[in-house]
């Protein structure tokens, strides 16, 4: 019974299934463009079978949508991509946290990163690269320079 329904309304389903893909895109979050596509390729199999340009067969809605998916990737591809921008994003270190100043526990050295409990986080305490020295012994005080996921950057404080 469904199925009949369907077979007897090819345009109907390509809209709906082309819709339902957009759909999925937009909910997941599934950015690599496949669902973007074959949504944009079923829709407009839908609407040439809507407007009788194109007969309502199982083999041209799948054949159309799979040409139609292939032409418009290629024709949204590069300002789509441009969109994204060449560039990586660049790195924001700013933070609340930036200037934070505490006691060290233990030496700490470009090969040898300390610890430290703050805030109820366990942070990873790395000597700054631009800190100027080569070791930070245990019981200086030192300030955050920068900030990264679970890692504080420190050098001397001043």
């Amino acid at each position: 019974m469904i199925t009949e329904y369907i077979v007897s309304h090819q345009a109907e389903f390509w809209l709906v299934a082309g819709f339902a893909m957009l759909a999925i895109e937009v909910i997941t979050g599934f950015t690599t463009g496949v669902f973007l596509f074959a949504g944009l390729g079923a829709l407009t199999t839908g609407l040439l079978m809507s407007f009788g340009i194109l007969p309502q067969t199982w083999i041209m809605g799948i054949a159309c949508t799979g040409i139609s998916a292939g032409i418009i990737t290629t024709l949204l591809w590069r300002p789509l991509k441009r969109l994204q921008g060449d560039r990586p994003p660049t790195k924001d270190n700013s933070s609340d946290l930036v200037g934070h100043e505490f006691v060290v526990d233990s030496d700490i050295a470009a090969n040898k990163p300390g610890s430290t409990h703050y805030s109820g986080i366990h942070w990873k305490v790395v000597l700054d690269k631009d800190a100027g020295v080569d070791v930070i012994q245990a019981g200086q005080r030192v300030s955050v320079s920068s900030v990264e996921v679970g890692v504080f950057k420190v050098r001397l404080a001043q």
